[in-house]
């Protein structure tokens, strides 16, 4: 196969190649090498291209395997490093304290809830559990079960609105 032929098979996909390298390398210049260098080994099986039911399949694999290779690469460690020194993923001792003081309003909040309405809040929000599940442990019907949590979400969404508009429950 010669380069021209070769061009013709490789021009189709060659955008989506960079767009994919650009989107794991977030580099345009890392992108470009990415593209350059998965195009340089598809040159080198020119030969066995045709064997392959997609080229741009082996193209698109190639250059996500090139990326991950780059991205763990230690050149790749110390770009992230220092992206990172920029930006502090804690939250602010405001946010840590706004946040508790909205958990301890919930608290108050779910304490307000009949106690069916508690439980069914607590198992399903909380706990994770799936309605059919809920209803097996509370001997209750699904369809009452979420109807009762729709009115607890209901009830608590009220108290708590109340709360973040005029500071008392």
């Amino acid at each position: 196969m010669n380069q021209s032929e070769f061009m013709q098979i490789v021009n189709p996909f060659k955008d989506k190649v960079f767009r994919l390298a650009k989107r794991l390398l977030v580099s345009t210049e890392e992108a470009e090498d990415a593209t350059q260098e998965v195009m340089v080994k598809l040159w080198s099986k020119n030969d066995s291209l045709p064997q392959y039911n997609s080229v741009e399949a082996l193209a698109m694999t190639m250059t996500k395997n090139y990326c991950l290779d780059q991205l763990k690469s230690k050149r790749a460690g110390n770009l992230q490093i220092v992206h990172s020194n920029y930006s502090d993923n804690s939250p602010s001792v405001q946010k840590q304290v706004e946040d508790r003081d909205a958990w301890s309003w919930m608290e108050k909040a779910m304490e307000s809830l009949p106690e069916q309405q508690k439980l069914i809040v607590q198992l399903r929000d909380i706990e994770q559990y799936e309605y059919e599940e809920i209803a097996s442990m509370l001997e209750m019907n699904e369809t009452a079960v979420r109807v009762a949590l729709s009115r607890a979400r209901k009830a608590l969404r009220e108290i708590m609105t109340k709360t973040q508009n005029y500071g008392i429950a």
